[in-house]
């Protein structure tokens, strides 16, 4: 059989193959965890102000659209007060993690979500080191740390998600997590 039609074929077979997939083949959203069945929960404490959140914010049916505001609110620029739509991925990876160290409903400790390009400027200029570019600012990334769990674990459970990029800080306490480009720093 010649080569070009037997690519041809196999192009064809693969479209057929697509066409009667199921529709949930195709869903952008991650598979639910298996220890998680049908319900994705996170629990925050901002460690700046004090406030917490706990809010299931997806479900078999998929992301409930009151819950990411409620979460684009608390996530909020804290010295602008301004708020981003979050990429829901975050929360996604942020659930993942959790399950990856065995702490499902775990607290997460808020150290930085959302930073207007603004802040991001100023945290640039009082020395902070801050990207230029910081995802931050395109609400794609969060500075956590995780209640019972050392900041050198919660880095490798992050890498081994290989699902965005890792920032691990130590003599601050906290890791950057990102839904961006696999990298570490």
């Amino acid at each position: 059989m010649p080569l070009k039609f037997r690519c041809t074929r196999s192009l064809f077979v693969f479209a057929l193959t697509l066409l009667f997939l199921p529709p949930t083949f195709v869903n952008a959203a991650p598979p639910l965890a298996p220890s998680t069945p049908g319900r994705y929960a996170l629990h925050f404490l901002d460690l700046h102000t004090g406030r917490r959140l706990d809010v299931v914010y997806r479900d078999r049916n998929g992301y409930n659209e009151e819950a990411l505001e409620d979460l684009n609110r608390y996530l909020r620029d804290r010295r602008t007060g301004q708020e981003h739509a979050y990429d829901p991925r975050v929360f996604d990876l942020l659930h993942d993690l959790l399950v990856s160290l065995g702490r499902p409903n775990g607290e997460i400790d808020l150290i930085c979500g959302y930073r207007t390009p603004v802040t991001n400027a100023t945290l640039r200029r009082n020395g902070h080191h801050v990207a230029v570019h910081s995802l931050h600012m395109q609400a794609m990334a969060i500075d956590i740390r995780v209640k019972g769990v050392t900041i050198a674990q919660l880095r490798d459970a992050a890498l081994a998600l290989h699902r965005g990029g890792v920032g691990y800080y130590p003599g601050d306490g906290f890791v950057h997590v990102d839904v961006g480009r696999v990298r570490r720093w």
